[in-house]
């Protein structure tokens, strides 16, 4: 879903309560879950390690309202589309925007939950292929409106872990479980630490004065899929390879770097490098949790740094537009520390800043981005939300 002007006002979530209205001739009630930054931790979460994301303030809006059939008619507002389908109907993917909400339907029938027809209408305001989670946005949004459309209760774990098979089995993304936990349960003020094998969580509190500045290169990841599933790939190979001479290995959580570079000989180069770069990640996570908790910004911003430097190079997901990025925004003042966040491969970095300097840096760094690059970025300065719940708009009471 492209952002559209209706996307950009200020409530859109009121306007599209009207344009709903509008279309469908009824009143609907409105539900939000929030896109996400990695404040570290990338591409461990499918490696059942540690993860550091926050719930930001963009997020997917579905407006609902229940048929007295087994339809779901959908209208994107992002896209000015409609389409339809039957819950009856065994649904198969079309590679369509509408795959994420025929992917949650799909995945909830699969397990139980007989849902009502329903008329929706959907409108995001994350940035397409940002590297900000808005497709697990909006499946966490379409399923908790699904589910409380048809008075069914769902609690918010299997919630997460059911969108994310949606887009693992039916999108054919097979991303791990962070984004979809963190949609449902980012609360305001917080970022979440978060142990993927588990779903062991805490809370992070965001010093009062730190802003998460986003960047975005406008260089889209659409190649991202492709080559995450490689990664993933990749990471496997690993640990089959490494769990024949360590016992007990399940995934790259369970090894040592100290166990990696002994057993190095079984791997090849590449593979190598792409193991190196989780098992030095999930170290980075846990220091990076401690240095938050001692309000330690100079030493998180050094981790962000190592973290970038290993996705570039041992896990080679970034990119020269990412690289250049990164350089700008860390030589700032006021800004703590850098790096790229999301998939790769172009997207956004993320870096934590001070408030009192944000108008200057978003004006400096887009700057020097579009000199060196041709690129004018978007910059987006976000705060930590909550996750998915009803929307609040002036006849529409937020609630959990």
């Amino acid at each position: 879903m492209t952002t559209s002007s209706l996307a950009q006002r200020i409530d859109p979530w009121t306007a599209l309560k009207a344009q709903f209205s509008v279309i469908f001739g009824v009143s609907p009630t409105l539900y939000h879950a929030p896109g996400r930054v990695n404040l570290i931790g990338e591409h461990t979460d499918y490696n059942d390690g540690f993860v550091m994301p926050a719930a930001i303030d963009l997020s997917c809006c579905v407006a609902i309202a229940p048929r007295d059939d087994r339809r779901l008619v959908v209208h994107s507002a992002n896209y000015n589309e409609t389409i339809e389908l039957s819950l009856d109907d065994n649904n198969a993917p079309t590679q369509h925007w509408s795959d994420y909400i025929r992917g949650v339907a799909w995945v909830l029938q699969n397990a139980g939950y007989r849902l009502r027809g329903a008329d929706l209408a959907v409108l995001s305001n994350i940035p397409i292929g940002a590297g900000l989670s808005s497709s697990a946005a909006i499946e966490v949004a379409t399923g908790y409106a699904l589910l409380d459309a048809s008075g069914l209760q769902i609690d918010r774990k299997e919630l997460a872990k059911l969108c994310q098979k949606a887009e693992n089995e039916f999108v054919g993304a097979r991303c791990g479980i962070m984004d979809q936990f963190i949609a449902c349960f980012g609360q305001t003020g917080n970022a979440l630490v978060l142990d993927c094998r588990s779903l062991n969580y805490r809370l992070l509190p965001l010093n009062g004065d730190i802003r998460l500045l986003i960047c975005n290169t406008m260089v889209n990841h659409h190649l991202a899929g492709g080559e995450y599933n490689v990664r993933r790939s990749e990471c496997e190979e690993g640990v089959r390879l490494l769990a024949a001479v360590i016992p007990g290995v399940q995934s790259l959580r369970d090894i040592t770097l100290v166990e990696l570079d002994r057993h190095r000989a079984r791997l090849t180069e590449v593979l190598y490098r792409r193991c190196r770069h989780v098992v030095t990640e999930n170290q980075r996570v846990t220091e990076a949790a401690l240095a938050l908790q001692r309000n330690d910004l100079s030493g998180f911003g050094r981790l962000m740094a190592d973290s970038h430097r290993s996705l570039r190079d041992d896990y080679e997901v970034s990119c020269p537009e990412l690289d250049i990025m990164v350089e700008i925004a860390t030589k700032q003042e006021g800004v703590y520390g850098s790096r790229m966040t999301g998939g790769g491969f172009g997207g956004c970095i993320i870096s934590l800043v001070k408030e009192e300097a944000i108008v200057h840096l978003q004006r400096t760094i887009a700057d020097a981005y579009e000199e060196k690059t041709g690129r004018r970025p978007e910059i987006y300065a976000c705060t930590s939300a909550e996750g998915a719940g009803r929307c609040k708009t002036k006849d529409n009471e937020s609630t959990g």
